[in-house]
């Protein structure tokens, strides 16, 4: 293949490693070397993960988590232009600034639906086993270039301001992956067998809604606890999901997977453990109170919650 999911974490690493690089020479943030050493780290994930052995793997996630629960991760001084001038700009290109913001789904739309299939001297344009994933980080890469084209910035300028946006969000950048290696752990330690149990000497088994419920809510708190639906999906199908609604009560395999992500969903609207839906807003936005995000969306996580307990009780049985 031509661009694989292993180019897309090679540029993370590159950008990482610059930014861990900024840091270090960041005189103006008290804490320079622990931010650039849990940054540096970061880098070294995704450049060398693929060959560093599982343990030393691990030893790395233990070190970022030290220095984040020390408050080691630092905001520093960024050479950003004065408010006066930001807006300036932005009334001078107007709606064309949305553009690259747009070519991010117009081209991994493009990608996944219409070039899955074509390939070069032989080779897959792109990898088709991360196809969604690969067309995102080609779609980043055209953005980017677009919109150093439209504000005739530099590289750097972007750099910096991407290590803004990552200092200003702090450890809490690094959660999407980790919980999502967590969900995996989870399930091969067998804590849906756990929930299983502890579910059943709590409810009446032969109740479908009651199990129906229980499925829907644990996917939602699951998810709040972990942060991501794709982590909590494979501990609650596999404790209450298959064993309960599909092997005891014949429910649909398809309406549960469906409706139980969506319920998972629900629960990443009311979390900030979920960092790219809740934290990143706020830090994009500047809000004093990086929880106001989340304060928005519980209403609406519930509302949501409550109608999927019914609609998957009255469609998956049918």
């Amino acid at each position: 293949m031509i661009f694989s999911l292993e180019y897309v974490y090679y540029i993370c690493g590159i950008l990482m490693a610059i930014i861990a690089a900024l840091a270090l020479k960041d005189q103006s943030n008290p804490k320079r070397v622990l931010t650039a050493v849990f940054w540096g780290l970061f880098a070294v994930s995704f450049l060398f993960g693929k060959i560093i052995p599982p343990m030393y793997m691990g030893i790395m996630v233990i070190i970022m988590a030290l220095i984040a629960g020390i408050g080691g991760v630092r905001l520093g001084s960024y050479s950003e232009s004065k408010e006066e001038e930001r807006t300036a700009r932005a009334g001078k290109f107007g709606n064309w600034l949305f553009i690259p913001a747009l070519l991010i789904p117009l081209v991994t739309i493009i990608g996944t639906l219409g070039l899955k299939d074509v390939t070069i001297a032989g080779l897959a344009l792109l990898e088709k086993s991360n196809l969604t994933l690969v067309s995102l980080g080609v779609a980043c890469v055209v953005a980017f270039g677009a919109a150093l084209t439209l504000t005739k910035e530099t590289g750097m300028q972007s750099v910096r301001e991407s290590r803004r946006l990552v200092d200003a969000i702090g450890w809490a950048a690094v959660l999407p992956q980790m919980l999502a290696s967590l969900g995996a752990l989870f399930a091969l330690a067998g804590v849906g067998q756990a929930v299983s149990t502890l579910i059943g000497s709590v409810i009446p088994l032969d109740n479908r809604f009651m199990v129906v419920f229980a499925y829907c809510v644990g996917m939602a708190l699951f998810t709040m606890i972990m942060g991501n639906a794709f982590a909590a999906f494979p501990v609650m199908t596999a404790g209450i999901g298959y064993p309960l609604i599909v092997v005891m009560h014949g429910g649909n395999p398809a309406v549960l997977c469906a409706i139980g992500m969506f319920s998972g969903y629900c629960g990443t609207l009311m979390t900030p453990m979920a960092a790219n839906y809740n934290i990143v807003p706020a830090a994009l936005l500047d809000l004093p109170d990086k929880n106001a995000v989340i304060k928005a969306q519980i209403p609406t996580g519930l509302i949501l919650l409550t109608v999927n307990v019914f609609l998957m009780y009255f469609l998956i049985f049918k």
